[in-house]
């Protein structure tokens, strides 16, 4: 444990022209005493690093000095193409890997490049989570992540959705998708990929055995078309509605995006009123209501007859709340 916080020492030293004691026990996760104590021993070890005094003080390193040290290990140099997505690596718990990366990368750069990354951080964030929930980390991903990155088959016991039964797989885990604070696995189970969601799976086994990867395989474009088929495979009812202008705009952001997009493409020009008339793929009539009641006077509802009837039910409830004696 010291010797890998001494190199982290070094290495943040040589990345940075000066660092004070408490810059550096912040750092290190140590107290000013230990940090004072790692100088000395990095000094008597035959590294030139010296503390100066005063308000400018600091710890430093003599000049031109350069650490052999800044070799990438695989896991950091992998996390290090992730380093964009700090919940991500917090999570998959790739964190260490990821700081000892960006750390190694800083002290090889020239010293007018060294602040380019938190130049970066400054400026870029990406908070993959939605927005309205607080995303659980499934305690089982760092397990899954660990097989992923070494191509290692898992055997897994899951729960389908909507039952309490579990199964359990012999899976070649291929990639992992965070897609709206939700963590995927797309594996391969036998012959066929599939997708898996990891906050079902119920216990994970890491199989030393390694599996042979389909150099073809795309998880990009894997994933896109399974989304498709999702977004398709439960859009399972159609509902007939009228469109003002200003609803015809905010469609899309109220329902499916590709289903209101092949709607209106598929309607055609508006009426002389200025108004269009869709048919509207959902996922059930109670999925409908609560997307398209927000466009209120906007939209009418011309079928089913049961989805007409809440908003019109909706419609003289409203109205009883606004209309006053």
């Amino acid at each position: 444990m010291r010797a890998a916080r001494l190199i982290r020492m070094v290495l943040l030293l040589q990345s940075r022209p000066a660092m004070t004691a408490a810059e550096l026990a912040r750092e290190l996760e140590v107290s000013e005493r230990t940090v004072a104590r790692d100088a000395q021993a990095l000094s008597e070890a035959g590294v030139p690093v010296y503390a100066e005094r005063g308000r400018a003080g600091g710890y430093r390193l003599v000049g031109g000095y350069r650490t052999g040290l800044t070799g990438l290990a695989r896991d950091e140099a992998e996390a290090l193409f992730l380093s964009g997505l700090p919940s991500a690596l917090r999570e998959m718990g790739l964190e260490d890997a990821a700081s000892a990366a960006r750390l190694k990368v800083s002290a090889a750069l020239l010293p007018s490049l060294r602040n380019a990354s938190a130049s970066a951080s400054r400026r870029f964030h990406l908070d993959a989570p939605g927005w309205y929930q607080e995303p659980a980390t499934p305690a089982l991903l760092p397990a899954v992540a660990e097989a992923v990155w070494d191509d290692r088959t898992v055997r897994a016991r899951y729960r389908r959705a909507g039952q309490d039964a579990e199964v359990e797989r012999e899976l070649a885990p291929y990639g992992l998708v965070l897609k709206a604070g939700v963590w995927y696995l797309c594996a391969r189970a036998e012959e066929d990929f599939r997708v898996y969601r990891i906050d079902r799976f119920t216990a994970v086994t890491v199989s030393e055995t390694r599996f042979a990867r389909d150099e073809g395989f795309d998880l990009p474009a894997f994933w896109d078309e399974r989304a498709a088929q999702f977004a398709r495979s439960i859009l399972r009812t159609e509902v007939t509605l009228r469109l003002s202008e200003t609803a015809v705009r905010r469609l899309p952001h109220s329902v499916d995006r590709v289903a209101a997009r092949d709607a209106l493409e598929a309607a055609g020009p508006a009426g002389p009123d200025g108004w269009t008339t869709v048919t509207l793929p959902v996922e059930s009539l109670d999925v409908a209501y609560g997307q398209l009641l927000g466009l209120g006077p906007e939209l009418e509802v011309l079928a089913p007859a049961a989805l007409r009837d809440r908003f019109a039910a909706a419609a003289q409830a409203l109205h009883a709340l606004y209309v006053r004696p």
